[in-house]
């Protein structure tokens, strides 16, 4: 009978098991309210300077917007974060503690920073539940793997992403049928299942219409605050509309900081990309 009892006890359908709980994501300590440090950063590509120098601070819970001219340095940083690309000097920390230069870019990803690229990247055959369902942080061990399972709290945790999304009506719906602009709503999404801090989304409002470029506005607006977001982006309008501090970037260095309108009136500025017509 003891058996019996532990047979059933181990077939419980409620019952998660220890190897499929994901790690707690890694304390990272913003004590100095900054939660990333770029410091002397220079990046060299057949002698051609990428960055040169640059340092950068980016508060917690901030929306950041860096805008810049092709060139200018503004994916390299990006790749340089996420650890998909290595500095040739320089600093570049998480909080006050994690060394981003000597992790992988999954250990980057594990810290809670996490990537969305211009053109979305979603299972087109998958649907829009389906796609944030695999987007979950969770144990990646092959028993945790074959014996994976959602719990309530991961249901919960889809809920709330889809209605921040504005995806709720659409999670059924194969992501492949989604609009554009809804697409990237999805990709933004399965970040947000996985709970980063640090959000990197670039050109997040390329090809949209109007009212998906409002509604994208309203979202990124939305998720700042409990979390950091950085925005590069080329649309003046949009960075106008969600950006209380804009970095501007060229060739490979920080040109100016400051609100929208300490930019558009930076002379420096309107001579290397705005224009002057700006």
């Amino acid at each position: 009978m003891q058996s019996l009892n532990k047979v059933r006890e181990f077939m419980r359908r409620d019952r998660v098991f220890d190897f499929l709980v994901p790690e707690p994501l890694p304390v990272v300590d913003v004590s100095h309210d900054v939660l990333l440090y770029v410091e002397s950063l220079s990046v060299s590509f057949d002698g051609f300077k990428a960055l040169n120098n640059l340092n950068l601070y980016i508060g917690d819970g901030e929306l950041r917007c860096l805008i810049g001219a092709n060139g200018a340095g503004k994916t390299t940083l990006m790749d340089v974060i996420t650890g998909k690309t290595r500095p040739d000097t320089g600093m570049v920390y998480l909080g006050q503690r994690h060394n981003l230069l000597d992790k992988t870019e999954a250990e980057i990803a594990t810290l809670g920073v996490g990537r969305k690229f211009q053109k979305p990247t979603v299972f087109q055959q998958h649907t829009v539940f389906e796609n944030l369902e695999l987007s979950l942080r969770m144990s990646k061990a092959i028993l945790a793997s074959i014996f994976y399972r959602m719990n309530s709290e991961q249901y919960d945790r889809i809920a709330e992403v889809l209605k921040i999304i504005g995806l709720t009506e659409h999670s059924h719906q194969l992501a492949g049928a989604l609009s554009h602009g809804q697409k990237q709503w999805l990709e933004i999404g399965m970040l947000l299942v996985s709970d980063p801090r640090l959000l990197l989304v670039d050109e997040p409002v390329a090809g949209m219409t109007p009212q998906e470029t409002e509604h994208t506005a309203e979202l990124l607006t939305s998720l700042a605050g409990e979390r950091t977001v950085v925005v590069v982006e080329h649309d003046m309008a949009f960075v106008r509309s969600i950006a209380k501090k804009v970095t501007v970037l060229h060739q490979g260095s920080v040109l100016a900081e400051g609100s929208m309108d300490d930019i558009q009136n930076n002379p420096d500025v309107i001579d290397v990309y705005l224009g002057e017509s700006q």
